[in-house]
């Protein structure tokens, strides 16, 4: 059973998609969920509806390139809801192009957000969690982490940067003896507005023919993927670190 009752979960880009029913599905299992993001508004609207239904939820803003900003959101949110012990690094953001034409702009701004914030979120919880009796880090990468994608460069360094940061990670904190451990999961194509605002600016017929390579023949939900955020954050993924799990329809299975 997937009992997360008196652990406090931090979640990154929590306003919507996976780290909103991420925080929805920690919640119903128990946990208290600091939600973070920089939509303040759908962030705090968010935290609201799970307390509405008897969930414990709070929105802190959170910009996640910026070094300070983590230290104090970590202080904060423990400050109010007791020590953090899991932590779900899922902010991202995507940009089209090609090693050909993805500017020196877009590549700094996607490496910000999807790698850069991933080293300061784990970083920042690594130093926390080792005084507070351990947790568990899950990073949000991506099948593009895994395989490439032509039209999708600097998406690709960047998740793939997050795959190899939580092997290094999660090796530190075993040898540490932290009772820290870090993981990363690797979605597919999901139904969120990543993935739409995105899809219209991709060459034609990509939607089309990234749904036909998905043997399971369809996007994934937020909930899908949330609920194997659930086990990784859960004692019953006990014996993973350094573990990358896919979670995409079978499409990285060819």
């Amino acid at each position: 059973m997937k009992d997360l009752s008196g652990r406090v979960a931090l979640i990154t880009g929590a306003a919507r998609g996976i780290g909103r029913a991420s925080s929805n599905v920690l919640a119903q299992h128990g946990a208290t969920v600091v939600m973070t993001d920089v939509l303040a508004e759908e962030g705090a609207a968010a935290a609201e509806a799970i307390c509405k239904v008897g969930g414990d939820a709070h929105f802190l803003l959170l910009d996640v390139t910026s070094e300070n900003a983590w230290h104090d959101t970590l202080d904060a949110a423990s400050g109010r809801c007791g020590p953090i012990s899991i932590l779900i690094n899922n902010a991202g953001i995507g940009e089209i192009g090609t090693i050909e034409d993805t500017s020196f702009d877009q590549w700094k701004r996607v490496m910000a957000v999807n790698s850069d914030a991933v080293f300061l979120g784990t970083r920042a919880a690594v130093r926390h969690m080792k005084d507070h009796g351990g947790g568990s880090i899950i990073n949000v990468s991506s099948i593009e982490g895994i395989v490439g994608n032509a039209v999708l460069t600097a998406y690709n360094a960047s998740k793939g940067a997050v795959r190899l940061l939580t092997k290094s990670a999660a090796l530190h904190c075993a040898q540490q003896g932290y009772g820290i451990r870090v993981n990363s999961i690797h979605p597919g194509f999901a139904e969120t507005s990543l993935v739409a605002d995105a899809l219209p600016l991709a060459p034609e017929g990509f939607a089309e023919d990234t749904l036909a390579d998905i043997p399971m023949n369809l996007f994934a939900s937020p909930e899908e993927i949330a609920k194997a955020i659930l086990f990784l954050a859960s004692d019953e993924s006990s014996y993973m670190t350094g573990s990358e799990l896919v979670v995409d329809g079978g499409l990285t299975a060819r």
